[in-house]
């Protein structure tokens, strides 16, 4: 199972990714307590390893500041977290041919879909069984450790963790290194 460590935004978290191996890490450029500036993604993604891909989290944000993080090539993924419509999605793709992510619906602009609970971040899981995708899709919301089995039998595309993963606000070594472990092992 695919897995992706969402809201890096220390040295050491990305330590911890390069030895880990997720296959996605997530900046998060909405405002959050896991927001992380331009000039610190680009501190982080010069340090991360090339054969993890790196996505860039938006919510509701100004196009502009979109374009701005792709200038500065730090992203591989683009995951829309808000209320973005179509028209929306239109514009960011009429100038890059980046993969985007959006999250709560299906769109047929977007490659991927991801489903989390309302106020993402916040550690609280949504009814999983209510999904209905057809596209690849991310699976977030309340995933830690105690419900992660439940949550890879909905059979996602990759697993998105944030909270799951902390420790009093912080990536904790021990808790990535097994819920990236049970990913893997999961058939």
């Amino acid at each position: 199972m695919l897995v992706k460590t969402c809201g890096l935004r220390r040295i050491e978290d990305i330590k911890y990714a390069n030895e880990l191996k997720p296959d996605f890490i997530g900046f998060v450029f909405a405002k959050s307590k896991r927001q992380v500036s331009i000039d610190e993604a680009k501190i982080l993604k010069d340090m991360l390893d090339n054969n993890i891909k790196c996505v860039g989290v938006f919510r509701n944000d100004d196009i502009k500041l979109i374009k701005e993080v792709l200038d500065s090539n730090i992203i591989d993924i683009i995951q829309l977290h808000g209320s973005e419509d179509d028209e929306y999605i239109k514009e960011i793709k009429s100038f890059t041919n980046l993969p985007i992510i959006k999250a709560y619906r299906d769109s047929s602009l977007c490659e991927y879909s991801l489903f989390d609970n309302v106020n993402p971040g916040e550690g609280i899981k949504f009814d999983w069984s209510t999904i209905k995708s057809n596209k690849p899709y991310f699976l977030a919301g309340g995933i830690n450790l105690d419900n992660l089995n439940d949550a890879l039998n909905h059979h996602p595309y990759c697993i998105d963790v944030s909270s799951g993963i902390e420790t009093n606000g912080f990536k904790d070594y021990d808790k990535m290194k097994e819920f990236i472990k049970r990913c893997r092992d999961y058939e």
